[in-house]
């Protein structure tokens, strides 16, 4: 999954925006997951949920600067 690829914003950029709203789902699934294991107390790795809201962060940022290049070249 994503935790042994590196989320930087260029590997980011670089893919297709069909994959990058997958990995989003993806990434939204985890981090469910370990919120779910964190109230729980099961959590082994608790700076994973940094990580993975970062993540998210940085996929949603990159989406909305396509989005606002693709209405600012349609006008």
């Amino acid at each position: 999954m994503a935790s042994r690829q590196r989320l930087n914003a260029r590997t980011i950029r670089n893919m297709k925006p069909e994959d990058r709203a997958k990995l989003l789902n993806d990434l939204r699934n985890e981090l469910l997951k370990l919120q779910t294991q964190r109230e729980r107390g099961t959590l082994d790795n608790p700076g994973r949920v940094r990580t993975i809201r970062r993540a998210i962060a940085r996929i949603l940022t990159i989406m909305n600067e396509e989005a606002k290049k693709a209405v600012k070249a349609g006008e």
